[in-house]
């Protein structure tokens, strides 16, 4: 890790040690020489991220683009039309399969309304053969016929069955030729323009920003990782080292797998160090303000009390 943010740290240590080492020469030391706790037990890299991290949408079919209806920018619901491809061609598949689905239909109740009389005719013959007033042939012939019919109003109901399904599939190509902000998002990229060519594999299309509290994603030394816990305070302040009034903020949860470092600007440091991941909550809304992506400095606080920058809710 950078050795910058830990040199206030290294300040505070180092007159302690001395404090402590002259304490041992007196015998009687007062309260005025007692050494302060440091401000904070650990400090840490940071950027400003989102539950889940932004969504990169791409369009789902294959084809020309047709509109774009949301642009950089604009605030879109869950559900909101994105932008669409040319849907000829997929309306027309729709309208081929509603034919087919009422053909499929169309052959089904004149089959029931046969088969109804067919079954009915068989039983007559049937109670007149019990009866000595009919032949027993005539009645086997009559339920046969009455069976055959009732197979192809079997087939007939499988073949609408069938139709249902594929106009449920040409509908569902149909939807594909539109995308649709999946959650209530902001947009923050577009790279789509009315008549390109575009399919699954064109990249991004959309870039969008859930409406999500923000969180800082801190990068967690190894050296601290038994110092810091959930629910522990801290200050998150901008990197840049600008004199920013620190946000409070605690810790949300801190992960368990160990990996190299993005955010050290050394190459050595980065290569030899390991981090957690450690995830932050912001205390008051002034979090909110800050942009994803921003990098920031975490200092944890080591008394377990709110920072005393700006006050927590």
């Amino acid at each position: 890790m950078n050795a910058r943010p830990f040199l206030p740290l290294a300040a505070v240590l180092a007159a302690a040690l001395g404090l402590a080492a002259c304490s041992h020469g007196d015998a009687a030391p007062t309260a005025a020489s007692a050494t302060p706790a440091p401000a904070y037990a650990a400090v840490a890299r940071g950027r400003i991220d989102v539950e889940g991290g932004m969504i990169n949408l791409t369009m789902p079919r294959e084809g020309v683009v047709a509109e774009v209806a949301a642009h950089e920018g604009d605030k879109v619901r869950k559900g909101q039309l994105l932008a669409a491809l040319d849907t000829e061609p997929a309306k027309l598949a729709v309208s081929a399969a509603e034919v087919e689905q009422a053909q499929a239909q169309a052959q089904i109740k004149p089959l029931e309304g046969r088969l109804k009389a067919a079954q009915q005719h068989a039983k007559r013959l049937s109670d007149a053969a019990a009866a000595g007033a009919g032949d027993g042939q005539s009645a086997d012939d009559a339920h046969t016929s009455a069976a055959q019919l009732e197979g192809e109003l079997e087939g007939a109901r499988a073949n609408a069955a069938l139709a249902t399904q594929k106009l449920a599939s040409a509908r569902y190509e149909l939807a594909q030729h539109s995308l649709r902000a999946p959650i209530a998002a902001e947009v923050v990229r577009r790279t789509v323009q009315p008549g390109a060519s575009v399919s699954p594999q064109s990249g991004t299309a959309f870039v969008l920003l859930p409406e999500k509290s923000r969180i800082v994603r801190a990068e967690l030394n190894e050296s601290f990782v038994g110092i810091v816990h959930p629910g522990m305070v801290a200050q998150v302040v901008d990197d840049s080292g600008n004199d920013q009034t620190p946000i409070a903020a605690h810790v949300l949860r801190i992960g368990s797998v160990f990996s190299a470092s993005t955010l050290e600007d050394d190459p050595m440091v980065r290569a030899n160090s390991r981090a957690v991941d450690c995830v932050l909550v912001f205390d008051n809304p002034d979090g909110q303000a800050m942009r994803i992506g921003q990098r920031v400095l975490v200092r944890f606080m080591g008394d377990g009390k709110p920072s005393a920058g700006k006050p927590a809710n």
